[in-house]
């Protein structure tokens, strides 16, 4: 699907980043350090959570230096997940046809804009107050941020969430998990050298 329509093209649609025609990558942009505060974020996850709002609102002003495009969410008054994907659709410009579910929310997230000098980061506030709501709704969301993340990062493109919660103690199940497969080369048993089951 097409953030929310269904394309009529083939299986180059797959993961969001093959939907759109691309041209030539442009030539590589340096590397940014590694002690760079995005590059410490992504090292353990895309998704980052935070308490204090001043150390939250430090890390922003310090990935809009480093070209970073900054969307603002405010889940303190979710009660549902009707109220995420409307405040995701206003804050994100997502088209008329955004379907307001969870399908069409990670296809439009594989389409988002990142820029090639920094990238995007999703500022979320009060998270802690959706979570008690829909605490699996909440993860899902988180993980779905993963995912795309890593794909752009494939891309060169870099997505982040810091995720602010007023509760300190809030926590989430892993996120981002992926299988662990067998390489093309030997992805069927017989290639491995082993026999059909019985």
């Amino acid at each position: 699907m097409l953030c929310g329509k269904r394309p009529q093209s083939s299986k180059r649609t797959l993961m969001g980043l093959f939907r759109k025609e691309r041209s030539s990558p442009p030539p590589r942009a340096e590397r940014p350090p590694i002690d760079r505060l995005d590059v410490q974020l992504l090292q353990s996850s895309a998704v980052t959570l935070y308490h204090k709002a001043n150390l939250l609102a430090h890390d922003i002003a310090a990935l809009q230096q480093f070209g970073y495009r900054v969307y603002t969410l405010d889940a303190a008054l979710w009660q549902s997940a009707a109220d995420f994907h409307a405040a995701a659709r206003r804050e994100l410009a997502f088209p008329d046809y955004y379907a307001a579910n969870l399908a069409s929310w990670i296809d439009c997230l594989g389409e988002i804009e990142v820029p090639d000098e920094g990238g995007v980061v999703m500022q979320f506030r009060h998270f802690d107050a959706f979570a008690r709501t829909d605490p699996q709704f909440a993860h899902t969301l988180l993980d779905s941020i993963e995912s795309a993340s890593r794909r752009f990062l494939l891309l060169g493109q870099r997505l982040l969430a810091l995720v602010q919660s007023d509760d300190p103690r809030i926590r989430f199940e892993r996120i981002g998990a992926v299988p662990v497969n067998w390489n093309p080369r030997e992805w069927l048993d017989s290639d491995r050298g082993l026999r059909p089951a019985s």
